[in-house]
């Protein structure tokens, strides 16, 4: 998959074992992440502000064989036999998400599937829209089955471009999905990627959030950036660069100079994570009234230590009025597997539970209007 960060590919080659009780457990045979480079890294960013129709076409082409590649790199990691892979399941690249009233990725399936002769499984957020839901998040479903904790609620939080969660009962399975409460927190790294990069030109991100360490964040500018109604709306809801466009990166940074005008760099980046860590915070506060005790963060946002001990900082700060309990921040790398694989793994599940023809949905998560199997078949 590719993600709203814009970094590159990540592709995961994943075997779920599924055991006569009906748990399930992936077991990940390998990974691999292809980086873009800057020119191609910026013909993404300018599609998702508008491109011409040859631009769009061709992006589509290319990037479907960039994703192409990725699979195949990740198969010869794996040293798995091309015959014993099932299917590709390819996420593409979200060019505009318009919930409920369209969704838009690419990375022409078919391009994959002659390139890898394999077939494919793609453009699995369509069906959920189209049956009036959100189209996303759609981890949810692999966090339930794949990812719970045994005897506790667990929260696992992707800091990929933009920020996610699901909150999932103890020990899964089909009959907890009902329980299962899931939405897009806000941003998670596109605003702090999107600052850095204006702020120090050639810069792809805050390494180790080295410069966000550097510098004090503006509170006040946090506090006025969260009055935005997608905060406060209740979930089912998701968002994405349509609303944390180049024009809120610009306004930002004017908004930390305005607001103090010896800003410096390292301020307006450690301000930008705090943008992050006190949404997901909030939306603790107003959206999960469940007693978790344990959030696992995955994404690159999870390798951030800037982020994650803001994050720390913020779900403690959280008043005891909220219902909040004390949660434990941990990195999913640490409990289950590389967290940078977690969304490439949850995009292979959906693939396989197309093929077994079960819904990849979750109500409670999208709020469509009941379970469907997602993604369109491209044989070989």
């Amino acid at each position: 998959m590719s993600g709203t960060s814009l970094d590159g590919i990540s592709a995961a080659v994943t075997r779920f074992v599924e055991s006569p009780n009906g748990a399930i457990a992936p077991q990940l045979l390998a990974f691999v992440q292809r980086p873009y480079d800057a020119a191609f890294r910026a013909r993404l960013a300018a599609a998702l502000t508008g491109a011409t129709p040859q631009e769009y076409t061709r992006l589509d082409f290319e990037l479907g064989a960039r994703l192409a590649d990725a699979a195949v790199a990740a198969i010869a990691e794996a040293g798995v036999a091309r015959a014993d892979i099932a299917a590709i399941a390819s996420h593409g690249h979200t060019v505009w998400h318009d919930a409920p009233r369209g969704t838009w990725q690419f990375g022409q399936p078919a391009v994959i599937a002659e390139r890898t002769g394999l077939p494919v499984i793609a453009d699995f957020r369509v069906r959920d829209v189209a049956a009036g839901g959100q189209g996303a998040p759609l981890v949810p479903i692999a966090d339930a089955l794949l990812f719970s904790a045994p005897n506790a609620w667990r929260a696992l939080q992707n800091l990929g471009g933009i920020g996610n969660v699901t909150v999932v009962p103890p020990a899964g399975g089909d009959g907890a999905l009902a329980s299962v409460r899931a939405f897009d927190t806000g941003p998670g790294m596109c605003v702090i990627d999107g600052v850095t990069r204006v702020l120090k030109p050639g810069t792809d991100f805050d390494r180790d959030g080295a410069l966000a360490r550097t510098g004090t964040a503006i509170p006040a500018v946090v506090d006025a950036l969260l009055e935005h109604p997608y905060f406060s709306a209740p979930p089912p809801k998701s968002t994405g660069r349509e609303l944390f466009t180049p024009g809120y990166i610009a306004e930002f940074i004017a908004r930390c100079r305005a607001a103090k005008s010896s800003a410096t760099d390292g301020d307006i980046v450690a301000t930008a994570v705090l943008l992050t860590a006190r949404s997901m915070a909030l939306a603790f506060a107003r959206f999960v009234p469940e007693p978790v005790t344990e959030v696992l963060l995955s994404g690159g946002g999870a390798r951030n230590p800037a982020l994650s001990a803001a994050i720390e900082r913020e779900l403690a700060a959280l008043p005891a009025s909220s219902g909040s309990t004390r949660r434990q921040v941990r990195r999913f790398d640490d409990v289950i597997f590389d967290g940078e694989a977690k969304e490439a793994v949850a995009f292979g599940f959906l693939g396989w539970l197309h093929l077994m023809g079960r819904a990849g949905n979750v109500r409670t998560a999208t709020g469509a209007r009941g379970p469907r199997v997602l993604g369109t078949y491209t044989p070989a």
